[in-house]
């Protein structure tokens, strides 16, 4: 069984994660139209419709991707994922992340990151980053998180093909002891996530 396709809503008092629907692209590609969004990203035109639909398509089809809600203004402030489950290795990816430039520097990017590495942590041992050579952004919001750059791999981009990025990973054990009351020993199993 994999624990990443079947999700139900990740929630604190800031944040408020959402399986992914259909129906969710138009509100979605509002706020992923905007160009400054992708213009560190291996794939910079993501921002055009046809680029974007391509991922969102990629994002439905993955089961294990989120709306992100800011729960102070009840916008929809962007998108996650967990990816590629490997229940040999007891790993998984967390990625596809992008929120609307008005959340940069918030803090929001800290608090749906907790919430999805404490929902992981009792599946896996190692949470996984892919992040593009060049996107600086996002290298400096990983390292924040914890993680260390492990390798230098190809990443497929739906509709762009391979691009160069950086591995980075978070093992459970510095996450628990870098937050030592997040971890549960147990396997999450209420509906409802809110640590």
């Amino acid at each position: 069984m994999n624990p990443f396709t079947k999700l139900t809503r990740l929630e604190n008092d800031r944040t408020l994660l959402l399986p992914l629907n259909e129906s969710d692209f138009d509100a979605l590609y509002a706020v992923a139209s905007d160009p400054k969004i992708w213009e560190q990203h291996p794939q910079p035109d993501r921002w055009k419709e046809s680029v974007f639909r391509c991922f969102f398509e990629g994002a439905i089809k993955s089961k294990g991707a989120f709306k992100i809600v800011d729960k102070k203004t009840g916008a929809i402030a962007g998108s996650t994922r967990f990816y590629d489950y490997d229940a040999q290795s007891r790993s998984i990816f967390i990625g596809y992340t992008f929120y609307a430039v008005g959340h940069w520097g918030t803090g929001l990017n800290a608090t749906v990151k907790k919430l999805m590495l404490d929902y992981a942590f009792p599946y896996v041992d190692t949470v996984l980053f892919h992040v593009g050579t060049t996107n600086i952004r996002s290298q400096k919001a990983v390292e924040k998180l914890g993680a260390h750059q492990v390798a230098q791999v190809p990443a497929d981009y739906q509709g762009g093909g391979p691009k160069h990025n950086f591995l980075y990973e978070i093992p459970k054990e510095d996450w628990q002891n870098d937050h030592p009351a997040s971890v549960a020993d147990t396997p999450i199993t209420s509906k409802t996530f809110r640590p």
